[in-house]
């Protein structure tokens, strides 16, 4: 079976649903637009400065680089540490308090 070669080719249905925005990416451009996102994010730090979980992460990367030695170690290094750890660290009252401020967010914003 031959193709035209003049006819330009049929839209896939997958590109179209592709490039309507997300429910995700919706209310990350409204939490930016409102500032609400810098916000929640000055309200994160406050938090984890709070029940010392930025002091907690601070002293493992130095341990590793006094362990490995300061030439030795890359930014990149750290980050690959610090991550699942600093994730999994997070106390759950601080996730409890962002998860609520977003809702209220949201519900305020659906109106």
């Amino acid at each position: 079976m031959r193709h035209s070669v003049n006819r330009p080719p049929t839209p896939d249905v997958r590109d179209e649903h592709e490039k309507e925005a997300t429910l995700q990416e919706i209310i990350s451009v409204k939490l930016i637009e409102s500032g609400e996102k810098e916000r929640l994010m000055e309200l994160l730090r406050e938090r984890l400065i709070d029940c010392g979980w930025k002091d907690e992460m601070k002293a493992l990367c130095r341990a590793f680089i006094k362990k490995k030695g300061r030439s030795n170690v890359t930014v990149d290094d750290l980050v690959h540490l610090i991550t699942p750890k600093g994730r999994g660290s997070i106390p759950d009252s601080v996730k409890a308090e962002l998860l609520q401020r977003i809702r209220t967010f949201l519900v305020s914003a659906a109106h």
